[in-house]
């Protein structure tokens, strides 16, 4: 399928040089493998990885001051997002929109992996529990 959402003649680069950072060691140990603040390549989005193998279990009500995107990379998660409760599985993303407390957990069998996006430059965020 061909595209042509723009006019690539109405872009103009912005000086940035192209960038690498490391994610998450794969050896690591912990449902936080790793983060990437958006400042490290002079972005405005935040990477971070998630997962765990214990279903019931995932991360405390926390909230944040700007949207934060997840996509289920494995397995299956309920989310609680404000008063809303949104169950997804691999393949889904969710939105947790600024200022709602948030949180989720692995409704198994098995591992739940995310991407986590924070829309900032940096990792931001208050623990609620």
């Amino acid at each position: 399928m061909t595209r042509r959402d723009f006019d690539p003649a109405t872009v103009t680069p912005d000086g940035r040089p192209p960038a690498k950072a490391k994610l998450f060691d794969a050896t690591g140990d912990g449902p936080y493998r790793g983060s990437i603040n958006g400042e490290a390549l002079a972005t405005q989005v935040t990477v971070l990885t998630y997962g765990n193998d214990e279903p019931g279990t995932g991360p405390m009500l926390h909230i944040h001051p700007y949207d934060e995107v997840f996509v289920i990379q494995q397995g299956r998660a309920r989310f609680f997002v404000g008063d809303k409760i949104i169950d997804a599985e691999a393949g889904e993303t969710v939105l947790g929109p600024a200022g709602l407390p948030h949180r989720f957990i692995d409704l198994g069998p098995g591992r739940l992996q995310t991407l986590d996006i924070h829309l900032s430059p940096r990792w931001i965020q208050t623990n609620l529990e």
